[in-house]
């Protein structure tokens, strides 16, 4: 017998789509419920790898993890990793497909619905439940025509609708019933209910709130989700964040560059969950700062394309300049590859063709090349030998004399990264580093020597998603959401 199934659609992008779907498969799974996650789009550069092979979007890596269950790509069946303003590349069931211009996917993106229903259909015959994530909102209607992520899969699939407003930007009475108001009827008729997130204070006083936009939309509320502070605990999918959320200024400041294609810089969330670190990420037009007493260089979609931005804000100084005076440097996948002595990418594999010498701190070259590298994987440093747990997700292979001192030994056997000046500079292809308590700990020793760490990573991520499912339950109809569901 196929799942039931239940989709959440927001009022606009980042309204709490991503934890909500979390919260309720993390409350299913204490339930005795058999659920998994679905989106059927993604548009994200934060990717994690797949066990059995294969990358989705790190959000639906989050709730197969509230299920209990491990990730698959069939539980993110496209996913587009932008590589410019008007450019993405195409992943389809995990593997990418090609890099397209966004006005000819836009149009022809309708061609992949067969492969979401059949992934969405393999999920629904292997559990009882399947949680649903919409992208952006349906109330784009300029964006209706050929959609895979919203009402076009809801009635594709025959999968009831519930809306999600945030409270806490403004508007969310205006957002809710606008969405009613502009969507067409066949799509309106999906809606089974609405649910309001991110309330600050006495949710009575939106009493007369919901009873307006309850008369106005004809949907019930399903519930008003408070402000559920264990949210800033759990890795976040969309960049949006990393330009609101900062930490306290305190003894140890971490400096990361925004570079304009960052990716998977949910590494940085341990750093950023200990309570005596800033991590500090350093916008277009700032320099990085010389107190900071490391820099972090983040994954990137285009390595050539971030490169060149780093030069242009000055920040290849700042960060010479940093170094030489002690400040510590951990360069991750497309960061590492920066710290060497060139990059050539005669093919476009990581975005545009072209090649560009690296800032030459690392004594390696590398070579992007059609062929991706996506893996879970173990590895074990090799200077303290801690063990570690993360994944690859990369192209580009790397050679020159500076891997002769790794940074890690992989499960295979075969050599990661570089370590320079006796661990102040590492390179690394491995991301989730941080996650690992012993590594970080040492780290931050290494930065302040009488810094010692008391975070379980791993444990509050758990803790967190028992807190978010909690608050759910205790603020929304679960029991109707259930119902619902067919």
């Amino acid at each position: 017998m196929a799942a039931r199934a239940i989709m959440f659609q927001g009022t606009g992008s980042d309204v709490g789509k991503s934890l909500l779907v979390a919260g309720l498969c993390r409350i299913a799974k204490r339930h005795g419920i058999k659920v998994a996650p679905f989106k059927p789009q993604n548009m994200s550069n934060n990717a994690a790898a797949c066990l059995s092979g294969g990358e989705i979007g790190r959000a639906q890596a989050l709730q197969a993890r509230a299920a209990g269950i491990e990730p698959t790509t069939d539980m993110n069946p496209v996913l587009l990793k932008p590589e410019g303003d008007r450019r993405s590349q195409i992943v389809l069931n995990g593997t990418p497909l090609k890099s397209e211009e966004a006005a000819r996917y836009m149009r022809e993106r309708g061609n992949l619905l067969p492969d979401v229903l059949n992934a969405f259909e393999r999920l629904r015959a292997s559990y009882d439940l399947v949680v649903v994530e919409g992208a952006g909102s349906p109330a784009e209607v300029n964006l209706r025509k050929g959609d895979i992520a919203n009402m076009g899969f809801a009635r594709a699939a025959d999968v009831p609708v519930i809306l999600i407003g945030d409270i806490d930007r403004g508007g969310v009475i205006a957002a809710v019933v606008g969405t009613k108001a502009v969507i067409d009827r066949e799509d309106d008729a999906m809606i089974e209910g609405f649910a309001i997130n991110r309330f600050r204070g006495d949710p009575a006083l939106f009493d007369d709130g919901v009873t307006f936009t309850e008369t106005k939309t004809g949907w019930p509320c399903l519930g008003v989700v408070p402000w559920l502070s264990c949210a800033s605990r759990l890795p976040a999918e969309d960049a949006v964040v990393l330009e609101r959320r900062r930490g306290p200024s305190t003894d140890i400041v971490i400096a990361v560059p925004m570079l304009s294609r960052i990716s998977n810089f949910d590494d940085l969330d341990p750093l950023r969950a200990e309570e005596d670190i800033e991590v500090r990420f350093i916008p277009p037009g700032t320099p990085i700062p010389r107190e900071a007493d490391a820099i972090i260089l983040s994954g990137t979609k285009s390595t050539l394309t971030d490169l060149a931005m780093l030069r242009e804000q000055g920040w290849d100084h700042d960060i010479l300049a940093s170094v030489r005076t002690g400040a510590h440097l951990v360069g991750i996948c497309g960061g590492f590859q920066m710290l060497g002595t060139r990059i050539d990418d005669p093919s476009g594999a990581d975005g545009k063709a072209g090649n560009a010498e690296g800032l030459a701190l690392l004594d390696i070259s590398t070579v992007m090349t059609g062929e991706k590298v996506v893996r879970p994987i173990k590895a074990i440093t090799v200077q303290e030998q801690i063990p570690l747990s993360g994944y690859e997700i990369h192209t580009g292979h790397s050679v020159g004399p500076a891997l002769a001192q790794p940074f890690s030994t992989l499960d295979d056997g075969s050599p990661d990264g570089a370590v320079a000046k006796g661990g102040q500079i590492i390179g690394t292809y491995l991301h989730g580093v941080f996650a690992s308590d012993a590594f970080r700990a040492r780290w931050l020793s290494d930065l302040r020597s009488d810094r010692a760490s008391t975070l379980r990573y791993e444990e509050d991520v758990e803790a967190a998603l028992d807190e978010l499912a909690h608050g759910l339950e205790a603020s929304l109809d679960i029991d109707a959401i259930l119902a619902m569901a067919r």
